[in-house]
């Protein structure tokens, strides 16, 4: 199966012409639709309970319940601003490259029988499954940011920043990459599920909202290590499963598509978990759990960009290579920058995000395995998938600052010392995790 020039074809119908009224052209077939619906379940599962646990494991005792409660109102809060005017600013069917527009506003002109295409000419899938597919990856991208600056922000502030980035970063980042009429989609890039508007986006506005916001009290001085690798370990499993949906999902479809990055799910995943071990067990004379679920992340990370146009094998090295470089990012840069990236957003999904979409032009040529034409052309798409990235980081980077600033001047972004002592659990949510009875 030859998928060149494949995802920016099959991606530029989903603009303007997304919903349409279905005709005997058009096929609709259950076992795709199905295999969608169970795809977004598990977008959800990756968040509620899985990132809730991922990030409640590494922070400490007294904050737990003030990540799992942000993870659960991120949730919701997405999910109803995505129906209400997300959808429509993504995918709303305007001719700008920029946003949307609002011709999809309250799901306008959506019902059971309106179709979006998939990436083959003539299969269709149900608008509302679409919607549903895409709200998830709204719902989990803001949801990312918060492991920069946990166990220090207000509640109340991260609220509004959410409502504020999504609506003035996710929803153009998703339509300039993924809508037909979208600036970086006409470029060329290649994003198959996220690697620029999921990955980067948070990574580089959780970079920004740590420096902003400022490092923890007792930073460096402190044990701050993570309260329950246990929970850590249980939430980057779930990840992991649920991340079949978010890229297999990607494809639309249930066919080879699909089991391709089905597979490159397994080996990317696999390899990253080696190279971050290789290499601590090497530097450090011990491999660590937390490493290992570090070195799980970085490697979904890596490959969700690449998942559709990579072969298994470029898979392995491309996540093994990401996973490396985010081991010495947390470990040296970090450290030698001094900024204060809570749980590694910035290091691993940044970073992550940054490699593995600049991958992704390297890794989907023919000759290193990948999935495109005998024609492709390895420097020139690769100089696009920089550019895609640059693009990216700028735009979430600027918009990120300006948002953060202002609720900082306006309700402030940091609770007070005191409450930042006595944890966020008690101080915010007036509830603990664990009561020792």
């Amino acid at each position: 199966m030859k998928l060149r020039n494949l995802i920016p074809a099959a991606m530029a119908t989903l603009s303007a012409p997304m919903a349409f009224a279905q005709d005997a052209t058009e096929t609709m077939d259950k076992g795709d639709v199905s295999f969608m619906i169970f795809s977004t379940v598990m977008v959800l599962f990756m968040i509620l309970p899985g990132l809730a646990l991922f990030y409640g494991g590494l922070v400490r005792t007294k904050n737990m319940l003030s990540v799992l409660t942000q993870t659960t109102m991120i949730t919701a809060l997405v999910m109803v601003v995505w129906v209400l005017y997300g959808y429509s600013f993504a995918f709303g069917g305007g001719t700008s490259p920029w946003w949307g527009g609002t011709g999809k506003l309250l799901l306008a002109g959506v019902n059971m029988d309106s179709m979006a295409a998939t990436f083959t000419d003539g299969v269709v899938i149900p608008e509302y499954v679409f919607i549903a597919f895409q709200m998830t990856f709204a719902a989990i991208t803001p949801a990312l940011i918060i492991g920069a600056f946990a166990e220090r922000i207000k509640f109340k502030a991260v609220m509004i920043f959410t409502l504020l980035w999504v609506t003035f970063a996710y929803f153009p980042v998703a339509h300039m990459v993924w809508d037909g009429a979208g600036y970086i989609m006409s470029l060329g890039a290649l994003d198959f599920a996220g690697g620029t508007v999921v990955h980067i986006n948070a990574g580089v506005a959780a970079l920004v909202g740590a420096i902003v916001i400022g490092k923890r009290k007792g930073f460096g001085k402190d044990m701050m290590a993570p309260h329950s690798m246990t929970l850590t370990l249980v939430g980057a499993g779930i990840l992991w499963v649920g991340w079949f949906g978010f890229n297999a999902g990607s494809n639309l479809e249930a066919n080879g598509g699909a089991g391709l990055a089905m597979i490159n799910t397994f080996t990317a995943t696999a390899g990253a978990i080696l190279g971050w071990s290789i290499v601590e067990g090497t530097i450090r004379g011990k491999v660590s759990l937390l490493g290992a679920a570090s070195g799980m992340i970085a490697g979904l990370v890596a490959v969700t960009p690449a998942a559709g146009t990579v072969g298994p094998v470029g898979a392995i090295v491309l996540g093994a290579g990401a996973s490396v470089v985010c081991f010495f990012f947390v470990t040296t840069v970090k450290n030698a920058l001094g900024y204060d990236d809570s749980l590694d957003v910035f290091g691993v999904h940044g970073v992550g995000g940054i490699i593995g979409a600049i991958g992704t032009g390297i890794f989907s040529a023919p000759s290193l395995g990948g999935a495109m034409g005998d024609d492709y052309d390895m420097i020139g798409q690769t100089i696009i998938q920089a550019e895609a990235v640059g693009i990216t980081i700028v735009w979430t980077a600027v918009v990120a600052f300006v948002i953060f600033k202002a609720i900082d001047m306006t309700i402030g972004l940091r609770v007070s010392e005191e409450d930042e002592a006595v944890g966020l659990d008690l101080s915010t949510h007036g509830e603990a995790a664990y009561h020792n009875d």
